[in-house]
């Protein structure tokens, strides 16, 4: 295992671990649970702003829904099953059939869709223990799943949302330009082949109408839809799929979703299911591993340490922190017993990418001496170092 896989650099930017004895499952230290926050707290506040309502789905589910989804027959190898009395349950592997759920409590009309939802859902599969690499491939895992319910109208426009969506986040974190893919069907799949013609055909041109080149994978969609699969190249020029569009009139039909047309008839919803980070852990890992652990400043658990010269220091050290923390930048006080160097050197290898020094005449002066991870120093007096790390947070309206 090299320094820069995720696995070695989670260790020397303490984040998580996993043990021998639970493979596949993941416990996120301190520092990786911030990392984690910041990703997932990232994308809620975008989905909110797009009309996605939050909910929340139960872990433990009856057998019996996963067969009349049909995700029984297709995955029912890797789920985990239990008994429950004369009750078959298991862990549910994905979110789509709750929503479903949710959907069908109570009458819909066609005024109330499009319906969005969005989970950030807890999912476990139990993959084969070859299979398992660090957070690329996990038994436990969390994804930024998305559904929206809509007519088959509104595909177009729902598409175009959330491939705008997308393509802004990604930039956001440094990947400008993903690579674009059409899955068509599989050979083992539900619904009818005119389905899949009309679901294929529209996913299509709703690509095209949003400017995207894409490759054909045959036979890759998933068993109740085709899907557009997003891949992001990294800074070693690796290939990543994350985000994912999927095109349903499947599973709607099988879970007896409907709404109330403009004629008063009865109708089943199309089913729109989108990801853009997909498994939160792994996008982690593949932000770790394209900048060798040194995340942007913006993304970094601790963005900036206060390290004061001595302990004569340390009120004026608590103040910049607190200076600090009211304007949104995290901060870590590094005031042990061990000289400022080491605790500098400890600093850049938690790849923090700001260190605040503050000695005698910076407390007399009201200024900070700032050490970056490039070795660049500037001294600035305390409101003008604040708001320069503000400022490279980004705007504020788009992380409060």
């Amino acid at each position: 295992m090299d320094d820069l896989d995720h696995r070695s650099l989670a260790t020397r930017l303490d984040l998580w671990h996993i043990r021998e004895d639970a493979p596949g499952m993941v416990f996120w230290h301190p520092r990786g649970t911030a990392l984690y926050r910041i990703l997932e707290d990232y994308i809620r506040r975008k989905m909110r702003r797009l009309g996605y309502v939050e909910v929340r789905t139960p872990q433990l589910l009856p057998r019996e829904l996963w067969i009349a989804s049909g995700h029984w027959e297709k995955f029912g190898a890797h789920m985990f099953g239990f008994a429950d009395g004369e009750r078959a349950m298991t862990l549910k592997p994905m979110s789509c059939p709750c929503h479903v759920q949710i959907f069908n409590k109570g009458l819909r009309s066609w005024r109330d869709l499009p319906l969005r939802y969005a989970e950030f859902g807890i999912c476990h599969r139990d993959e084969p223990s070859g299979s398992l690499h660090g957070l690329m491939r996990t038994r436990g895992f969390e994804q930024d799943d998305a559904h929206v319910f809509c007519r088959e109208e509104d595909v177009s426009g729902e598409i175009a949302r959330f491939v705008a969506l997308l393509s802004e986040v990604y930039a956001d974190f440094g990947f400008p330009e993903p690579e674009v893919s059409l899955s068509t069907r599989p050979l083992m799949r539900a619904g009818s082949d005119e389905l899949w013609d009309w679901a294929e055909a529209t996913l299509a041109g709703a690509a095209r109408q949003c400017a995207l080149s894409y490759n054909i994978q045959p036979g890759e969609g998933a068993f109740y839809g085709p899907k557009l699969e997003f891949a992001l190249r990294d800074r070693l020029g690796r290939s990543w799929q994350c985000g994912t569009v999927q095109l349903d009139s499947v599973l709607p039909q099988r879970l007896d979703a409907s709404y109330v047309g403009p004629d008063d008839h009865r109708a089943t919803p199309v089913m729109i299911h989108h990801a853009v980070f997909g498994s939160i852990g792994r996008f982690i890992a593949i932000l770790l591993e394209h900048y060798a652990g040194a995340l942007p400043f913006w993304l970094s658990p601790d963005q900036a340490a206060v390290a004061p010269i001595s302990q004569d220091q340390s009120p004026y050290a608590i103040r910049v922190l607190d200076a600090l923390e009211a304007e949104g930048i995290r901060g870590v006080l590094l005031a042990s017993a061990e000289t400022l160097s080491r605790r500098i050197v400890a600093a850049h290898e938690a790849s923090i990418p700001v260190v605040a020094v503050v000695g005698q005449r910076e407390a007399q002066q009201g200024t900070v001496s700032l050490r970056e991870r490039d070795g660049a120093v500037s001294v600035l007096r305390l409101d003008d170092a604040v708001g320069a790390l503000r400022r490279r947070i980004g705007p504020r309206e788009v992380f409060d």
